[in-house]
């Protein structure tokens, strides 16, 4: 059956490479009008990239600037794409980073960079969309529900990761976020859910598959013996934003080969 997104509209925040370049990709080809968010000017030719190609193919979209770490740049962004497209339907929480250290060694300014474009960046998106949301209402000629917020969380809202204590920290803390966001707004038919992506191949965590010693290492984490893909999470984020998913919501689903089975235990540790 064919999954379609028609008539709406997507943000996807950090969407001018890795999974986020996907799920925008993914969620075009679905027929949503999707907006392609980088974080500064150095990232507009890749975010002009993705663009290009999802117009290519037929698909409709357009590229915002909007640190999403930053309030008023997160609201001129939503104003934005309102004075374009109509309204939102769609958002997808993306955008992170990583700044990684020995916790002992872990400066304030590590912490707070990423817990500002991990944590901090999703509550702003997440508000401003639920207030587009609950404005518009629903329209069944769009979607049953009023509104979808999809939150890219990682395995490592589960799985506690030495050296990247900011990192695990705003992950885990998203699922809180997500499932708070989906009981307090159920009645108002805004579904709320969190993707937990294992280990994708991105620019992000390069160093764990660019030689084949590295991936080599990584697939014994993995029990279905394979690093993901982009398109992978994509596939899900368009199901879990279309009206097939229409019941989901305050779920956390991971993706991830089966890593949260903890491979390592499987000869008895």
């Amino acid at each position: 059956m064919e999954i379609s997104l028609k008539n709406q509209v997507a943000i996807i925040t950090g969407s001018s490479s890795g999974i986020g370049a996907g799920i925008a990709q993914s969620m075009a080809e679905s027929g949503a009008t999707v907006v392609i968010n980088y974080p500064s000017e150095s990232s507009l030719d890749k975010a002009t990239a993705v663009l290009k190609e999802i117009t290519d193919n037929g698909g409709m979209g357009m590229v915002c600037q909007c640190d999403v770490s930053k309030e008023d740049e997160v609201i001129i962004m939503f104003q934005s794409v309102i004075k374009k497209f109509g309204t939102v339907d769609i958002l997808v929480n993306n955008a992170g980073i990583q700044k990684d250290s020995k916790f002992t060694e872990m400066t304030l300014d590590q912490w707070n960079a990423v817990i500002g474009v991990n944590l901090t960046g999703q509550f702003l998106c997440a508000r401003e969309a639920i207030k587009e949301f609950l404005r518009r209402g629903i329209d069944l000629t769009r979607s049953v529900a009023c509104g979808k917020i999809i939150h890219i969380s990682s395995v490592h809202e589960l799985i506690p990761w030495a050296g990247h204590a900011n990192y695990a920290s705003s992950k885990g803390a998203i699922k809180m976020l997500m499932q708070t966001l989906a009981q307090e707004y159920g009645a108002d038919k805004i579904r709320v859910n969190s993707i937990c992506p294992g280990a994708i191949q991105t620019s992000i965590n390069k160093n764990a598959w660019q030689t084949t010693e590295e991936l080599n290492s990584l697939l014994t984490l993995i029990p279905y013996n394979r690093i993901g893909q982009p398109q992978d999470i994509g596939n899900l984020a368009v199901f879990l934003a279309s009206d097939m998913a229409d019941y989901i919501t305050g779920a956390s689903i991971f993706i991830d080969g089966g890593m949260t089975t903890f491979e390592s235990f499987s000869e008895n540790g």
